[in-house]
């Protein structure tokens, strides 16, 4: 597999030349300037590929080229924005950037409670508590209905959670759960914004009506409409699962398990309409056997998130090692079947003065070093057997 990295763009603290020096061969970004369902022009695109390439590395994955929410519920500008999207996947092409990872999630681009969750050798990773979010859901953001969503033992952690939770703990949830893991990735709420709970539920009042099937019919009109251009330039869509792979908010989430990929590569079967296999994404399912998913759709993946996730009794979940007995064996599997398909490292520890820096949430440095270290390693290992 093609070792690549996410790079947040010429502001990003981590440079190319730091990334040529640990082994990265191909960038994973996106045009963070440009707003949302604006057009990625032909001169914005070739400036940034050019920059890269300048630094000895190749631009190999567009993430993300963001779809906007009107036409993921199929608002009355839908039309003008999927025009917009197909002239900036022709200008990537023309260019020469072939992969365009996306999300077909609504509101909410991943969701986590604790960014910076201890573990005992000094490091810390990203968490998800289920009763803390359920807090978030219930009592800050105050949705009609929301206990009905979770079990009752959720419900019983939930009510220990609310007699001790304080309004800094409140804070902590808002800027973890909708500011911190969603603006540096062209998100819906930046930093910036002084009511980001009141904007998040205006956000999730579009979605009204919009249940899962009609969600699926929304990609469906997507995908359709933007083939005919990635036939003609040779651009391979590999949309990101969902994340976590639950239903979450009263929103619905239509790329969560076997049946939902096996729905959307079928419901539009051209080979440019594939998956972003994200092993993360995926594994914080209890319900989702990674290994068995990877074989099953090594063929339609594009793009490899190389990460995993814990479940825990609970129902929470957190990071795990890269060095993970299932992570490995998806590695087996694309490195045997998909040779030469981009992969990321993500979501790795903060190590080593990490969360001193200021990184986005989830993409350290050294963290990071180490996991691709480790994913090289198991790559190494995996030729050496094969030669043998």
């Amino acid at each position: 597999m093609e070792k690549t990295w996410r790079w947040f763009g010429p502001n990003d603290k981590i440079t190319l030349d730091m990334l040529r020096q640990i082994g990265v061969e191909g960038i994973v970004t996106s045009l963070h300037h440009i707003h949302n369902g604006d057009v990625w022009t032909y001169d914005e695109v070739m400036k940034m590929k050019n920059f890269i390439e300048s630094h000895g590395l190749r631009w190999s994955v567009v993430e993300s080229l963001p779809v906007s929410e009107s036409i993921k519920y199929g608002g009355p500008d839908r039309d003008r924005l999927i025009a917009n999207y197909k002239e900036s996947l022709a200008n990537l092409g023309k260019a020469g950037v072939k992969t365009v990872c996306y999300n077909f999630m609504p509101v909410l681009d991943w969701a986590r409670t604790d960014l910076e969750y201890p573990n005992g050798d000094g490091t810390s990773n990203l968490y998800f508590n289920r009763a803390e979010f359920a807090y978030f859901d219930c009592y800050i953001l105050k949705r009609e209905g929301a206990e009905a969503d979770y079990d009752e033992a959720t419900l019983a952690r939930l009510e220990e959670l609310r007699r001790t939770m304080t309004p800094e703990g409140e804070k902590r949830l808002v800027d973890n759960i909708i500011v911190k893991t969603q603006g540096f990735v062209n998100g819906n709420i930046s930093e910036d914004d002084m009511s980001p709970v009141d904007t998040f539920r205006e956000l999730l009042n579009l979605y009204d009506g919009i249940d899962r099937d009609a969600l699926r019919r929304n990609m469906q009109y997507f995908l359709e409409a933007i083939m005919p251009v990635c036939r003609e330039y040779d651009v391979n869509m590999c949309v990101h699962p969902d994340d976590p792979p639950l239903q979450i908010l009263g929103l619905p989430r239509i790329v969560t398990c076997d049946e939902d990929i096996e729905w959307f590569l079928n419901a539009v079967p051209d080979p440019h309409n594939g998956l972003t296999f994200c092993a993360g994404s995926l594994s914080a399912g209890a319900h989702n056997d990674v290994t068995a998913l990877a074989r099953k759709y090594a063929d339609r993946t594009h793009f490899v998130h190389a990460r995993i996730c814990r479940v825990l009794p609970d129902g929470d979940f957190k990071e795990s090692t890269h060095l993970d007995p299932r992570l490995i064996d998806v590695i087996r599997t694309f490195e045997t079947r998909r040779p030469g398909v981009p992969m990321r490292v993500d979501h790795a520890p903060l190590m080593l003065g990490d969360e001193k820096m200021g990184y986005n949430a989830g993409y350290s440095f050294h963290g990071r070093m180490l996991a691709l270290g480790q994913v090289d390693g198991i790559m190494a290992a995996l030729k050496a057997e094969k030669s043998n």
